[in-house]
């Protein structure tokens, strides 16, 4: 028998008169074991809540994301062309980012409006996948249809085919003064992510609905990309914004929504350090005994 096994069997299997010997050592074993199971459990659940949390925030939020001055890109089919030639790149498609104000009946909300294609979105995003009413694909062009959360339009009281009307706070100059744009649309379908932040103030749009709407002929406000490993975002984007050129800035995923995932980094930290603490205490244990035991 090894010598280090030898000396374990024989403090925790003692001799009847030394069997206090053996339930120390038995109880600090357990102890050691206790805490290493605390600290894997929490530690997975953290792990876990931080990997939902990303999930339901990627289900809306691209990887990367590339934009123009002013919220404007004209020539966003080069700068898509130009992003797919990197070897992260999957997918890209172009997005209008704006607000309004929806109205229906008595009810008046806030929104913010994106536009995008359709056939494209599903492939940076996973907002398909979260559908509670109709699809994305009943956005047509020229068919002013909308998809809302399903808290936006539970506040606003409407149903699928109900008319919602969207207004536009650049106003048209007319000679009776500045009035607002206002385009009635059909509600073609509801999502719901799981989070309030955006079930309670998204409204997409077909791309070129939202381009006549507020006014911008061909031009949209990004692209947003899709990477093979979503955690290699922030160099994905450096690179990008050195290869497409100065009038391109992008930004990615972790930088957009940062408080979210630090807080969560700071707390699974701090639980280490805690349940660390309660192994070391065990182990503190052990060489209590033994010490005890030698003397």
């Amino acid at each position: 028998m090894r010598y280090e096994l030898l000396v374990g069997l024989r403090y925790t299997r003692a001799k009847r008169r030394n069997h206090f010997i053996s339930f120390i050592s038995l109880i600090s074993m357990a102890g050691i074991a206790l805490g290493v199971a605390a600290l894997i459990v929490v530690l997975s659940v953290m792990n876990g809540f931080q990997h939902e949390l990303r999930a339901r925030i990627l289900a809306v939020v691209s990887h990367v994301q590339l934009s123009g001055p002013g919220n404007r890109l004209d020539d966003w089919r080069r700068v898509a062309e130009g992003a797919r030639q990197h070897p992260r790149v999957l997918a890209a498609a172009p997005f209008i980012n704006a607000q309004g104000m929806l109205t229906y009946g008595q009810g008046v909300r806030g929104a913010i409006v994106r536009g995008v294609l359709p056939e494209l979105e599903d492939s940076v995003a996973d907002i398909g996948r979260h559908m509670r009413a109709g699809s994305l694909d009943a956005l047509k062009p020229g068919g002013f249809g909308i998809v809302l959360g399903s808290e936006l339009a539970r506040a606003l009281g409407a149903l699928p085919g109900d008319k919602v009307a969207l207004i536009a706070p650049q106003g048209q100059v007319t000679p009776a003064g500045v009035i607002p744009r206002l385009k009635q649309f059909t509600l073609v379908g509801t999502f719901e992510i799981g989070m309030y932040e955006y079930d309670s103030s998204l409204a997409l749009l077909h791309l070129e609905d939202a381009q006549t709407l507020y006014r911008l002929g061909g031009a949209v406000s990004g692209v947003r990309l899709k990477l093979d490993d979503l955690f290699a975002a922030r160099g994905v984007a450096a690179e990008l914004m050195s290869s497409l050129g100065a009038a391109v800035f992008a930004s990615d995923w972790t930088r957009s929504h940062a408080n979210f995932f630090r807080a969560v980094e700071i707390e699974k930290r701090v639980m280490f350090i805690i349940l660390t603490l309660i192994v070391a205490v065990a182990a503190f244990n052990i060489v209590s005994n033994m010490i005890m035991i030698v003397t």
